[in-house]
């Protein structure tokens, strides 16, 4: 299922996003995906073998951290947003077309806020590797820093050297 054509021309609005839990309609989108170069790492696989290993947002018992993000009745993102002892991790996707057009920063500071008024003693993080240029400077502009120094760690999408980024308070 691919996007509508209106949503393919669609330009950077002002107007609200709008989030809801992830459809299965949405994850088979998601799964469809496919970004350019080396970025193609972010490439999910097939919806059928998530699914089928229950990782990501297949996972039952984790689904419900998952939202939809959404600009005129279009797909441009997804988060997940988990509670952990200490701290609360997100992660965000952008859909290919939509990436360095502001939508990353946009749906990071509304996941801020989301963590801020269902965990407000709870630091927010994420984690980004070293190289995705693009998305620490999206960070950054969202409100978050490079904590530490970068690490290594084996992820499903693979190996890689990562930045742990926090909210700045």
């Amino acid at each position: 299922m691919g996007q509508d054509w209106k949503c393919l021309e669609l330009e950077l609005e002002r107007s609200a996003l709008n989030c809801r839990r992830l459809t299965e309609a949405e994850k088979r989108q998601i799964c469809a995906w496919k970004y350019d170069g080396e970025y193609a790492v972010y490439d999910l696989p097939a919806y059928e073998e998530m699914r089928e290993r229950q990782t990501g947002f297949c996972n039952p018992e984790r689904e419900a951290n998952y939202l939809s993000w959404h600009q005129t009745g279009c797909l441009v993102g997804f988060t997940n947003l988990l509670e952990e002892e200490r701290s609360v991790f997100a992660g965000i996707g952008v859909a290919p077309e939509f990436c360095s057009q502001g939508y990353g920063q946009r749906i990071l500071k509304e996941i801020c806020k989301l963590s801020k008024q269902h965990y407000p003693d709870k630091p927010l993080y994420l984690k980004v590797r070293t190289w995705n240029i693009r998305a620490v400077r999206c960070y950054e502009k969202a409100g978050l820093r490079i904590d530490g120094a970068p690490f290594e760690q084996v992820t499903g999408m693979g190996p890689g050297t990562f930045y742990r980024m926090v909210r700045e308070e």
